[in-house]
C-alpha cells in the first residue's frame, strides 16, 4: 500500500495535464490514508482559527474558514466522483466508513464554542464591518450554518445532534448503496424474435451491449438503466414482458433482504424529525426550508397542488384515449402502468404523425453534446476546446477546455455519458474543483472551476453511433446548464461559487438551459440523421415542436406525486410505515392507478441518498416557474439568443452563484418575480 504521506500527496497534488488530478496514478487503497491526514489537516486549521488570539475580523475568520480544508475538498471530490461514477466493492466499503466520519468531522467544527464565539461576534456587529453585499452573504451563509448545525445547543443536545447526523450520513450511503446493488442484479435476457417484437433497431443494439458487457453474448438485456428501460416499455408489444421489468424497475429498494431500503427510511425520518425538534423547528420541511425561495412547507405544497388539480384532471383525459386505443384492438384490460407509455406513443404517432423511433436516428449524442456547445457560444461568448489527449477518470470520460472569445481559459469541461454497471443511474452535475478568487495558502490566486457532467445514456453497439430520446437530449442540456451555472461563475468567495445557492433556485440555470434545445435553429442545425446528414425533415421538427405538451399529464402527475409524498414525510410528527404513508397519500390526492410516482420511495435517491433534496425535490418544480419565465424574457424580444437579454441574464443568474440573495438576482434579470402561469402554459396545463 502506498505510505500514507505519499497517498496524501498523489490524491491532493492534481499533477495531471492542465491542472487536472492525476486520475491514473490514484489507486482505491489511497483514499484512507488521504482523507485520515486530510481530515487531521484541517482539524488542525479550524483549530488555530477558533484559538487565534487576535480580536476577530472577517480576515482572520471568514476568510480563513473559506480556505482551510483545501486538501480534504480534494480528496473528498476525488472520492465521491468515484463513489457516484465508477463504484467497486473496496470504494463501496470505504463509502459506508467516510460518510459518518465526515459527519463526525463536520459535526465536531460547528460545535466548537470557540470558532462560532468569533462568527457570533463578527455577525453581531455585521453592519459596522463595511462589507460588500457579497462579503455580507458569506458572513451570513458562515452564522447561519453554525445555527443550523447547534452552534447554540447546550452541550448534551450538541453530542445528540452529532450522533444523529452520523447516523444519517450511514443510513444514506446503504440506501444509494442498495439501489445500485438491485439495479446491477437485475436483467431480462431475450433472444427469440417474438421477445423482440416491437423494438426498433437502436434499441436491439443498446440491449445486445448491455447483455455484452454482463457476459451474455449474442442476446439482448433490458436493463434497469432508465434508457434502456423506457424505450422498452415504449415499444416492446409483448405485455407480459413489459409488465415483468416495469415490475421489477419500480420495486428497486424494496425486494427484501439486504437490500432492501424501507428500514432505513423510516429510520431516516424519525432522525430528521428528531433532528428539526432539537434545532427548534416544528418539523424537518420547516428546517429545510427556512433558508429557501418558498420558506415554509405550505407555499411548496401550495404550488404542488394547483398543479395537481390540473394535472391530475388532464391525466384522467389521457387515461380514456389510451383505453380507446385499447378496445379498438379488441383487448380488455385497464390502462396499467406498464401499458401506458406503449399505448402514449401509438396516440402521439396517431396524433402527430410520428414516432419516438423516427425521431431518434436524428438525435445523436455527439452532435447533441456540439448543440450544447453551440447555445453556450451565441448566449454567453465561450468555446469548448476537445482536448482529446487527455485522460479522465475513466476511459469514457471527455475533457475540454471552455474559453472565452478572446481565448482566455475559463473552465475545464468532463463529460462522462454512457451507463454502466459501476456508476448509479440518473444524471447529475458536480465539482471537482470551483471558481473563486481568493489567494490560497499554496500562493494560488484563486482558482478555475473544474467541472463534471454524470449521464446513463444507452451504449451503442461497436461502430454505431448513441442514439438519444427527445427526454435524453433535454437531459443533455439541463445537466449542462448545471455545468454552465458552475464554469461561468464570478466571484470572490467558495461559499458562494457557481451553484452554491438555495436548492430551490439551483434547477433554474439547468432548466432553463433545455429550452434552447428546441428552438428551431438549434434543431434545423444539430438534429441531423446519423445515416445522411440530412437535417430534420421541416414536417417532422413542426410535429415535433407541436407535441412538446403531449402527455403533459401524465409526465406531471409522475413528478408532483413524488414530491407530495416527500413533503408528506417531512411534515409528520411520525412515520411509523414509510410505505402505509405512501399510499395513504397517493390515495388522498387521487393518484390514477394507471401512473406511478417517478421515484417509489424505496429508491428515491434524491431524498434518501443523503439530505440533499430531503423535503425538497418540489423545487425541480418551483425553479421551473423561474425557468418559464425567464425564458419568456428571449421570446418577448423575438429572438432566443437576444445578446442583452444573455448578458444580463449571465450576469445576474449564472455568474452571480450564491453572492446575492436568489429574489433580488431574479429580479434584476426579470424585473420581477414570476407567477405560475408560463410554467402552466409550457407544460400545457393552463385554463
Amino acid at each position: 500500500m502506498t505510505s500514507s504521506r505519499n497517498a496524501f500527496a498523489i490524491v491532493t497534488e492534481w499533477t495531471g495535464s492542465h491542472g487536472l488530478p492525476n486520475f491514473i496514478a490514484v489507486d482505491d487503497g489511497d483514499f484512507a490514508p488521504a482523507f485520515d491526514k486530510a481530515l487531521a489537516e484541517h482539524e488542525a486549521e479550524i483549530e488555530a482559527i477558533a484559538e487565534n488570539a487576535d480580536a476577530p475580523d472577517f480576515q482572520n475568520t471568514i476568510i480563513a474558514l473559506e480556505i482551510a480544508g483545501d486538501g480534504l475538498s480534494r480528496v473528498s471530490a476525488l472520492f465521491w466522483n468515484k463513489a457516484g461514477a465508477d463504484t467497486n466493492e473496496a470504494i463501496q466499503a470505504l463509502e459506508r466508513e467516510i460518510a459518518p466520519k465526515m459527519s463526525r468531522h463536520y459535526s465536531k467544527i460547528s460545535m466548537n464554542a470557540a470558532l462560532f464565539a468569533r462568527v457570533d461576534a463578527l455577525w453581531e456587529k455585521r453592519d459596522s464591518l463595511g462589507l460588500s453585499l457579497e462579503e455580507m452573504r458569506v458572513l451570513e451563509r458562515h452564522w447561519k450554518g453554525f445555527v443550523k448545525s447547534g452552534a447554540k445547543l447546550a452541550h448534551e443536545q450538541q453530542q445528540r445532534l452529532a450522533a444523529i447526523n452520523e447516523r444519517l450520513a450511514s443510513l444514506g450511503a446503504s440506501f444509494g448503496q442498495n439501489v445500485l446493488a438491485d439495479e446491477k442484479s437485475w436483467a431480462l435476457y431475450l433472444s427469440a424474435e417474438d421477445e423482440l417484437a416491437g423494438l426498433p433497431g437502436f434499441l436491439k443494439d443498446a440491449m445486445f451491449a448491455a447483455a455484452d458487457a454482463r457476459g451474455e453474448k449474442g442476446k439482448y438485456a433490458v436493463t434497469l438503466s432508465r434508457s434502456i428501460i423506457e424505450p422498452f416499455l415504449t415499444f416492446s408489444e409483448r405485455r407480459d414482458l413489459r409488465e415483468s421489468a416495469f415490475k421489477a424497475w419500480v420495486a428497486r429498494g424494496e425486494n427484501g433482504g439486504a437490500t432492501d431500503n424501507r428500514a432505513i427510511v423510516k429510520e431516516t425520518l424519525a432522525l430528521r424529525t428528531e433532528k428539526a425538534r432539537l434545532l427548534g423547528y416544528s418539523t424537518y420541511a420547516a428546517y429545510k426550508l427556512d433558508d429557501t425561495m418558498a420558506k415554509t412547507p405550505e407555499a411548496v405544497n401550495g404550488l404542488l397542488m394547483q398543479v395537481w388539480d390540473k394535472a391530475v384532471v388532464q391525466a384522467r383525459r389521457e387515461e380514456e384515449d389510451l383505453a380507446s386505443l385499447i378496445a379498438a384492438e379488441g383487448k380488455n384490460h385497464a390502462v396499467a402502468p406498464w401499458d401506458w407509455r406503449f399505448y402514449a406513443e401509438k396516440l402521439r404517432a396517431e396524433r402527430f404523425s410520428f414516432s419516438e423511433a423516427e425521431l431518434k436516428p436524428y438525435l445523436q449524442l455527439e452532435k447533441i453534446i456540439d448543440a450544447c456547445f453551440a447555445v453556450a457560444g451565441k448566449l454567453f461568448g465561450i468555446k469548448a476546446v476537445p482536448l482529446t489527449d487527455v485522460k479522465g477518470y475513466h476511459p469514457d470520460v471527455r475533457v475540454f477546455e471552455i474559453r472565452e472569445a478572446d481565448g482566455t481559459l475559463k473552465a475545464l469541461f468532463l463529460g462522462d455519458y454512457f451507463a454502466r454497471a459501476s456508476k448509479r443511474s440518473g444524471a447529475w452535475m458536480s465539482s471537482f474543483q470551483s471558481q473563486h478568487k481568493l489567494k490560497l495558502k499554496n500562493g494560488a490566486e484563486g482558482e478555475l472551476p473544474i467541472i463534471y457532467n454524470v449521464c446513463n445514456f444507452a451504449r451503442p453497439a461497436e461502430g454505431k453511433p448513441a442514439l438519444l430520446s427527445l427526454d435524453d437530449a433535454r437531459t443533455l442540456f439541463h445537466e449542462f446548464g448545471h455545468a454552465l451555472h458552475g464554469m461561468l461563475s464570478d466571484v470572490t468567495y467558495p461559499s458562494v461559487s457557481g451553484t452554491g445557492v438555495s436548492r430551490d433556485f439551483v434547477e433554474l440555470p439547468s432548466q432553463l438551459y433545455e429550452h434552447w434545445l428546441t428552438v428551431p435553429d438549434i434543431l434545423k442545425t444539430y438534429a441531423v440523421h446519423f445515416e445522411t446528414g440530412e437535417p430534420m425533415p421541416q414536417a417532422l421538427l413542426d410535429k415535433v415542436l407541436a407535441a412538446q405538451t403531449f402527455n403533459a399529464g401524465f409526465n406531471t402527475v409522475e413528478f408532483t406525486s413524488s414530491a407530495l409524498v416527500d413533503m408528506e414525510f417531512h411534515t409528520r410528527d411520525n412515520v411509523e410505515d414509510p410505505m402505509a404513508v405512501q399510499a395513504e397519500m397517493l390515495a388522498r390526492i387521487g393518484m390514477p392507478s394507471s401512473i406511478v410516482m417517478r421515484h417509489a420511495t424505496p429508491h428515491f435517491q434524491h431524498v434518501f441518498s443523503g439530505e440533499g433534496y430531503s423535503a425538497g425535490y418540489y423545487s425541480y418544480m418551483w425553479s421551473e416557474v423561474l425557468d418559464a419565465d425567464a425564458f419568456a424574457a428571449f421570446e418577448e424580444t423575438g429572438n432566443a439568443f437576444d445578446a442583452a437579454t444573455a448578458q444580463k441574464l449571465k450576469d445576474n443568474v449564472y455568474a452571480i452563484g450564491g453572492a446575492v440573495d436568489p429574489e433580488e438576482t431574479y429580479k434584476a434579470f426579470r424585473g420581477r418575480l414570476p407567477s405560475p402561469e408560463a410554467m402552466l402554459k409550457k407544460r400545457g396545463l393552463a385554463a
